[in-house]
């Protein structure tokens, strides 16, 4: 299929996600969009994992090979890391609510683009507000910047609630480090653990 010039695919996103009144349409309405050149590449949708009706969605930046094979979010190293992260607290996959900025795999585990960024933001943006969780956990620094618009890096913004307006209302979102990161860098894991504790304070709170 033809590609559509970046601003015109990043309005028919908008456009289509508003069109969205259910997480089941959204999936549909994302697997069926054409404007970004990342699913010519990819294998698969990787749309989300978990229970949408959790109080907790955790979201990262892009699907890597694991998860590209799989069609779902976070299901290699960085998955079993994660679900240690959610045990750790008390949580599993059926108390939590897991996706990605980005719904396909860029090729190579390359970063997305600043234009493959923004032409899939509707569709994320649109996916937490139906989901409505109360906490929104940002892993590592490109979810972190992308939904909240920080400019600082993770290391700063680790740890600290920010207001996130889902459009129907404001809630608490939180970034912390991806767990990709702590496989590389084992000691962020205490960092983590600080985190992990906010977010179990928050959800301790009706």
């Amino acid at each position: 299929f033809a590609a559509q010039p970046p601003d015109q695919a990043v309005m028919a996103a908008r456009e289509m996600a508003r069109g969205a009144a259910t997480l089941e349409e959204l999936r549909a309405i994302v697997d069926a969009f054409d404007g970004c050149p990342l699913k010519r590449t990819a294998t698969r949708l990787v749309f989300a994992d978990g229970n949408p009706a959790a109080r907790v969605m955790f979201v990262g930046e892009a699907p890597g090979r694991d998860e590209d094979a799989q069609g779902i979010p976070f299901v290699g190293r960085s998955g079993r890391l994660l679900d240690l992260m959610m045990a750790a607290i008390g949580l599993d996959r059926t108390q939590a609510y897991i996706a990605n900025v980005i719904p396909w795999r860029p090729p190579g585990n390359r970063t997305p683009t600043p234009q493959e960024t923004a032409i899939c933001l509707p569709f994320i943006r649109r996916q937490i507000e139906l989901a409505d969780p109360d906490i929104l956990v940002c892993l590592g620094n490109p979810s972190a910047q992308t939904l909240l618009g920080v400019t600082e890096g993770i290391t700063k913004t680790r740890g600290r609630f920010f207001p996130y307006d889902t459009g129907t209302r404001t809630i608490k979102a939180i970034p912390t480090f991806h767990p990709a990161y702590l496989l590389r860098t084992p000691l962020g894991k205490r960092l983590v653990w600080r985190d992990l504790l906010e977010i179990e304070a928050a959800l301790a709170t009706p």
